[in-house]
């Protein structure tokens, strides 16, 4: 079974026993946190949200994600700027599926 989350602005889809890379989310290592938009479920599609469905997971850890480099150049016009970016990010297992 799985399910099609959103969290962060961004999509998931999710089955129970994976480990997924989402943004930051606010609860520390160990704890559970409960996913409630619930966009699809197997092979029925909510509305934009399925009722009453929910997704369970326990936070393993709070990281930052690989660097990113960000350059920015024009031609011919002696401009250039290198910029880094490191996004946090929060490592989930999830741990059940819940649907109606």
């Amino acid at each position: 079974m799985y399910a099609v989350i959103k969290s962060g602005g961004k999509q998931y889809k999710v089955a129970a026993g994976d480990v997924v890379k989402l943004e930051k989310l606010s609860a520390e290592e160990g704890k559970e946190v409960i996913f409630n938009e619930v966009l699809a479920l197997d092979d029925k599609y909510g509305t934009p949200l399925i009722a009453g469905a929910s997704v369970k997971g326990t936070v393993l850890k709070q990281a930052r994600d690989a660097k990113v480099i960000v350059f920015k150049k024009k031609r011919r016009q002696n401009y250039r700027r290198k910029n880094g970016h490191r996004q946090s990010i929060t490592l989930v297992k999830i741990t059940e599926v819940c649907g109606k």
